[in-house]
């Protein structure tokens, strides 16, 4: 659920400061290819022996023009990681840069070139869709038109309908839409095409690929993993407050192992050298080289006559690396909860 601190400030969305905007540099005047870095971030919560540490020492740099996926188990940091990102909260320790500024000291310099799309929008009800883009826009340093952004997000159809008439899902479209009035140069995603049906989830993601492609930078959390390895360049995976995995979709895969499972058979298994087999009523084998496995596999059944019921070979994917990262990762050191983790 998104806390008070997120959703009361409207003007966040896409910054009601009037800022000078230069092509091609960042705010602070000097060029850069590096919109947002994080240098040991930390955020603590309470105090003493009470005290929850959400972000224990995060690391990472988003470039110009790149999506970046954080993702993480429930708890795992991202909300606190994120409110530090987008100024809402100071660090307890660590630094934070957004367009080479600290998104909080100088928010009214940072906000006009950002846009927010909230887990949840919180939108006006009585208001219809129009209405609520135009006082959204009312806010915005360098705003498109409402024509122009109703249209990206596929509702202007639906503009005359008042905001609380609308499905989950339109509500989620004008959140976004709200997002892109400001015509913004980096984007917050917190969890994007939540209640959209597959369709108009592939219609965000077309439209979310052609704002990249026009070089808005996006750093994006999401409880669907085929939308970060669709729309993501590079990937970090929270855990307990710290990334426990980052690098390019095929970096984060490449060194996790691939799973082969069948019913066993009832006869000795062959040998598998180099994998880690379980050899249970539904015997698994764990390896780092899943096609020379799979074929002595395959030979000897067929040497044997054995049929192998239930037979799945599966190379590692990102639900496997995130799955075995809630499973079997342990934080460097705990402290006790107070307070929101988040």
């Amino acid at each position: 659920m998104t806390h008070v601190s997120r959703s009361a400030d409207a003007a966040h969305y896409c910054g009601a400061a009037k800022a000078t905007r230069v092509d091609g540099m960042n705010i602070s005047g000097t060029t850069s290819d590096t919109v947002i870095s994080a240098r040991d971030l930390r955020r603590v919560y309470g105090s003493g022996s009470s005290a929850f540490e959400a972000v224990r020492g995060v690391d990472f740099d988003v470039a110009e023009g790149e999506v970046f996926a954080l993702l993480g188990t429930n708890g795992a940091g991202k909300t606190s990681t994120f409110d530090m990102l987008e100024g809402l909260v100071a660090p307890t320790s660590g630094e934070v840069s957004v367009f080479g500024r600290d998104p909080l000291r100088d928010r009214k310099e940072v906000r006009p070139d950002i846009g927010i799309v909230l887990q949840s929008g919180g939108l006006p009800a009585e208001l219809t869709v129009e209405e609520t883009l135009e006082m959204w826009r009312g806010t915005c340093t360098h705003p498109t038109t409402t024509a122009d952004v109703l249209d990206k997000v596929a509702m202007t159809e639906r503009a005359h309908v008042r905001v609380g008439s609308l499905s989950g899902g339109e509500k989620r479209r004008v959140d976004l839409a709200c997002a892109l009035v400001g015509q913004p140069r980096l984007l917050f995603l917190d969890e994007p095409t939540t209640g959209l049906d597959p369709e108009n989830r592939r219609g965000t993601w077309q439209l979310l690929d052609e704002l990249k492609a026009g070089g808005v930078t996006m750093i994006l959390t999401t409880h669907y993993l085929d939308e970060a390895e669709t729309l993501a360049d590079r990937i970090a995976i929270m855990h307990r407050g710290e990334i426990a995995r980052r690098g390019t979709l095929t970096e984060i895969v490449g060194d996790h192992p691939a799973r082969i499972a069948f019913e066993h058979p009832g006869i000795a298994l062959p040998r598998f050298d180099g994998a880690d087999v379980d050899p249970g009523a539904r015997v698994v084998i764990t390896t780092h080289e899943l096609r020379k496995h799979l074929s002595i596999l395959l030979d000897w059944a067929d040497h044997h006559r054995v049929a192998l019921p239930g037979l799945e070979a599966r190379s590692a994917t990102l639900e496997s690396v995130f799955l075995d990262i809630a499973d079997n990762s342990t934080p460097a050191s705990v402290l006790e909860p107070i307070g929101d983790p988040r």
